[in-house]
This record gives structure tokens, sequence and C-alpha cells, in this order.
């Protein structure tokens, strides 16, 4: 077993929780292969350079194997190396993300709708 569909295969490296979730994602374009968009039916190979994005985190792996059924966590990692610069850019912006967090002050009560808005913006702009 050299190959394997492409959904299949981050149903296995434990992406996502469910295959269909995982095709989900490819029919909206947050899965590419060696560059391009692709099906839920492309074949995945050891070599292949793959790009998921997770939001609000983006990953950028090498495929180093292939699984013939889903396994334990410690099994599917050994499927995929991420790259340095990925693990890199993923601590940068979960540190943007805890440092410009919002903190709700209790003694005033809960956001409101303008603030929860405002926050919400600021947290898609940092995503960008």
């Amino acid at each position: 077993m050299d190959e394997q569909r492409l959904d299949k295969w981050l149903w296995c490296a434990r992406f996502y929780k469910t295959r269909s979730l995982a095709t989900d994602a490819i029919d909206n374009g947050r899965v590419a292969v060696n560059g391009q968009i692709a099906k839920p039916s492309k074949a995945v190979r050891p070599g292949d350079r793959l790009e998921v994005k997770l939001p609000p985190y983006r990953h950028d792996l090498d495929v180093l194997g292939i699984a013939k059924q889903r396994g334990p966590a410690a099994e599917a990692q050994r499927l995929y190396a991420e790259t340095p610069e990925s693990i890199a850019a993923r601590e940068r912006l979960s540190e943007q993300l805890r440092a410009s967090a919002i903190v709700e002050d209790r003694a005033h009560g809960k956001l409101n709708k303008k603030e929860r808005r405002e926050r919400a913006l600021f947290k898609r702009d940092l995503r960008s």
C-alpha cells in the first residue's frame, strides 16, 4: 500500500475527527497537495507536501507514511512531519492571539454586542 485517499489520510493522521469533516474541509479549499487544491479522492503518497488550514492555524506537512486504518495518536504523528517554518508561524500566531485576548471584566458584566463584534473583527484581522 503506497498511496491513500486524501480524506482518509487526513482522518488517519487525526487532523479531522471524521472522514466527512475531512471531505468538507477539502471541498472548501482548506487542503492543498503539492501546492494545488485537491479533491477528497486525490491519492497521497509518502513525499507529498500538504498544506492544511485549520483556522486560525495553517500546517505545512511532509507525508512520511500511509496507515491501513486509524490508530492511536502516537502512530498518527509518525505519518507526517511538520516543517519548522510552519511550527514557528503557528507559535507566533498563538502568542499573538494570547497577547491580544480581550479579558472580560466581570465587575462590569459580560461584553456587550458591540464589544463582541470588535473582538471578532480584531481576531479575523490577525488571521489574515
